[in-house]
């Protein structure tokens, strides 16, 4: 997850985190935890833990909750290579709005304030849910991919 942040930084929001978070939740279930947690705290040690970290803590765990909640295995594979992305893409459009909540207790921001705050990365976040809901297209087949892996291990 951390490496493919890194590889894709030279595009604003677009990332591969949202679906890797749910193919190890797939594929691993509780147990992608782990990886999401290394990932938190790799992002704090490279770009330095400040303010703006603090939200990695909550936002990617509700992100992992949702995937958990995700039957993922009795849902049809023509029905999930639609919903997936969109799900994906749709957290990387409420992103920003999940975010709000620390700046305004962070920054001391008041509820017009914070609710100017979304609107205005509103764009950003619309980048981020194109490239969440493309990158989404990926889940099923490395998923399938790292479940067959996985049998083959005593994992």
């Amino acid at each position: 997850m951390f490496v493919s942040k890194l590889a894709m930084e030279g595009l604003p929001n677009v990332h591969p985190v949202t679906m890797l978070i749910m193919v190890l939740t797939f594929a691993y279930g509780w147990r992608a935890v782990f990886p999401l947690t290394v990932y938190i705290f790799l992002v704090g040690i490279y770009a330095g833990f400040s303010l703006w970290w603090i939200p990695y803590l909550y936002i990617w765990a509700i992100f992992w909750a949702i995937s958990m909640l995700i039957p993922y295995d009795r849902i049809p594979v023509k029905v999930k290579v639609f919903v997936l992305p969109l799900i994906c893409g749709f957290f990387g459009l409420i992103y920003g709005t999940l975010y709000a909540p620390a700046q305004a207790i962070m920054f001391g921001m008041n509820f017009d304030t914070t609710l100017k705050w979304i609107l205005t990365g509103l764009p950003w976040d619309g980048v981020h849910a194109v490239g969440n809901f493309s990158i989404g297209f990926l889940i099923v087949p490395l998923t399938d991919v790292t479940k067959k892996l996985r049998a083959k291990t005593s994992y």
